[in-house]
């Protein structure tokens, strides 16, 4: 049954993108034929193709480097480079106007824009799974003598403010979001306005960065904090102390020791700390409407070897107050193109720490649509995504770059302006270059998202936890 799972979540994700990719290749088809163009290929994906078929006069094809499509024009700017070559013999061919070349080059983006609208109506009707903590800008953990807690946060405290910017979630894709401002700043000392018993107060942090080794991507500026949650119990080890004290999925911790939390990183945290000494820890558990104590002491597991002492709780429930929001049309475009212009602002800006290596690819979008898909309510969320990808392709493709869809409108702008073409010599080496410059780009990319869902696959394949049996 798992197998099959697993098959049919690969299948909806690969349609999906093809649907993408589909879509927006579509409209340059169609604005081809309704101009009057020779249509040589219409492909989805790059490569040898691993299916192929003629129909009048067009080559359809199917490759097998699952990152993009094309149609092949030749009356458009030459693109070999990533085209190929076709098998049919070269013939004379009308030119075309500068205008027809712009308004083919518009109808792929414009084509995805459409797409988005469609799916952000669906997303309108039928909802999107929020919380109240998509919308928290609380601290729920603070790392000791980390930089934020050196600043004076602690967990509980209410983020307003950073770099003199107001704050009204926690984590991207809102620009307006605690992760984004510190990640995006620039400053020696990150300035951070907080509410603490009602009453604001103004941090400076000095922000850090994780190491890295060469393989992965370099680390952002953080501040060392993570937001806030409730801690409920999902899964219990068996013989762990949380079972032995009858700790069972759905109770939630409210505090240790007295002390409240605001999420369940502190009951890892405090466990691992006590390798040399463990020391019994008092639980203040929420049971339905039953509130109790619960005195729990850690140990080392057997398996994995040297395991770090823990009380055994395995996993932690979800956020269980979803409510269906239905965010309008123009909302989700908003936020969308909100997005886009701000991680292309961050990646140009001066004196960022953002690159375009942190940007993500064919192999990115394909794992967080699989991810999405296992998830709960995850059709909902895909249909949510379909909108943001929709609209990141509709604008990265109007980029003024050579071989993008932007490129080949500036171009066509050119020879409007010059009343003749750009000399084709000149256009096939700057086709060719910027063709390699692209794949070269794309590889660059997928290399270090393949990276991240390799490592991320052998962390969710890692020896479970077993307890000795209690005496």
């Amino acid at each position: 049954m798992q197998t099959l799972k697993v098959i049919f979540i690969v299948l909806e994700v690969l349609v999906l993108f093809n649907l993408l990719i589909f879509v927006h290749e579509l409209g340059h088809f169609l604005a081809a034929r309704w101009r009057g163009l020779k249509v040589e290929r219409f492909a989805i994906w790059f490569g040898h193709p691993i299916w192929k078929m003629q129909r009048d006069g067009v080559e359809y094809v199917l490759g097998w480097i699952p990152a993009g499509g094309y149609v092949s024009l030749p009356q458009m700017a030459s693109m070999e480079a990533i085209e190929g070559k076709t098998e049919e013999k070269a013939e004379p061919l009308p030119p075309v106007s500068a205008l027809d070349k712009i308004i083919v080059a518009f109808a792929g983006p414009l084509f995805s824009f459409l797409l988005a609208v469609a799916f952000a109506v669906v997303v309108w009707q039928v909802g999107k799974p929020a919380t109240d903590s998509d919308r928290s800008t609380q601290i729920g953990w603070v790392e000791p003598n980390g930089p934020a807690w050196k600043a004076g946060l602690r967990p509980g405290d209410i983020i307003t403010e950073v770099d003199g910017r107001k704050v009204t979630a926690f984590a991207p894709p809102s620009q307006d979001s605690v992760t984004w401002r510190i990640i995006t700043s620039t400053g020696t000392n990150i300035a951070i306005k907080y509410l603490r018993d009602g009453k604001e107060h103004l941090a400076l942090a000095v922000p850090a960065k994780r190491p890295t080794q060469w393989y992965e991507r370099k680390s952002l500026r953080q501040i060392r904090i993570s937001s806030a949650h409730p801690a409920i119990i999902y899964e219990v080890a068996t013989n762990s102390p949380a079972a032995l004290a009858g700790l069972q999925p759905g109770d939630e911790v409210l505090a240790l020791n007295a002390e409240k939390i605001y999420s369940a990183e502190p009951v890892y945290r405090l466990a691992e700390s006590m390798t040399n000494s463990p020391a019994s820890v008092s639980f203040t558990i929420r049971r339905g409407t039953e509130r109790f104590e619960k005195a729990l002491t850690p140990v080392a597991p057997v398996k994995p070897a040297n395991s770090k002492p823990s009380f055994g709780i395995l996993s932690w429930q979800g956020v269980t107050n979803v409510v269906m929001a239905h965010p309008s049309p123009w909302e989700q475009i908003e936020i969308s193109v909100g997005q886009i212009t701000a991680t292309l602002g961050a990646v140009f800006a001066r004196n960022s720490d953002i690159g375009v290596q942190q940007l993500g690819g064919a192999v990115m979008i394909i794992r967080v649509y699989k991810n999405l898909f296992e998830s709960e309510h995850g059709w909902r969320l895909v249909l949510w995504f379909s909108v943001i990808m929709n609209v990141n392709l509709a604008l990265l493709n109007l980029l003024p770059f050579p071989v993008l869809d932007g490129g080949h409108i500036t171009l066509a702008v050119i020879e409007a302006i010059r009343r003749r073409p750009v000399s084709s010599v000149i256009l096939q080496y700057l086709q060719t270059a910027c063709a390699v410059a692209l794949i070269t780009f794309m590889v660059f990319i997928a290399f270090f998202d393949t990276g991240d869902w390799v490592r991320s696959a052998r962390k969710d394949r890692e020896e479970p936890i077993v307890f000795a049996p209690a005496k």
